[in-house]
């Protein structure tokens, strides 16, 4: 009989500049039997991003009419674009073993704690605000309003950080998937995802 039968849904939350994209994107090439969830949003897509790839880039009356439907898991409005999880694909993913990250913000995170309480949250959090800052600047992708609009944000973000189970600090990328990396391997051995494997033994 093989332990932990069913994934494990990782939600993964920072404020924006906090580098979790990048922690998450580093942790999916060393564990590529990973699922990474791709969010649906609204937002005009960045430089270089692409459809179905980083994002599904929809129409909000596309995204209403999936919310009426019950079509995704959480979904969360966030500096005037609306972002939510697809459903389907995430419960096919958990149910074959695989392991499945979502990438979300605080909101829709307290959404799927209601729905999932097994699920393992984490927090990727800068070494300082300073610091976050100079890394939404260094982008070169936004004004200075919306920067500024991110951090007010960030600062509100930073505030739930208790609501989570586990914080990484992203200081160095190399050190912060290391991080990532433990937090999983200690959820997989939790005795309450066992019981299954342990009572195989009586």
């Amino acid at each position: 009989m093989k332990a932990n039968s069913k994934g494990l849904l990782l939600v993964v939350s920072g404020p924006s500049g906090a580098g979790k994209g990048t922690v998450c994107a580093e942790f999916l090439k060393r564990n590529p039997d990973t699922f990474l969830s791709i969010s649906a949003t609204t937002r005009k897509p960045r430089e270089g991003e692409k459809d179905g790839e980083n994002y599904y880039f929809i129409s909000e009356q596309q995204f209403k009419d999936k919310i009426a439907a019950d079509g995704f898991i959480e979904w969360a409005c966030f500096c005037g674009n609306y972002y939510g999880t697809p459903r389907d694909k995430v419960e096919e993913m958990l149910e074959s073993g695989r392991d499945v990250i979502l990438e979300i913000e605080v909101q829709g995170a307290m959404k799927v704690r209601s729905e999932y309480p097994e699920a393992v949250f984490l927090f990727v959090v800068p070494p300082s605000m300073q610091e976050l800052k100079n890394r939404l600047v260094g982008r070169g992708t936004e004004q200075e309003d919306v920067i500024a609009k991110r951090l007010e944000t960030a600062v509100w973000e930073l505030s739930n950080t208790f609501k989570y189970n586990y914080i990484i600090l992203n200081d160095n990328l190399e050190d912060a998937v290391s991080r990532f990396s433990a937090i999983v391997t200690a959820e997989k051995a939790r005795v309450a995802r066992n019981r299954e494997f342990i009572q195989s033994f009586s």
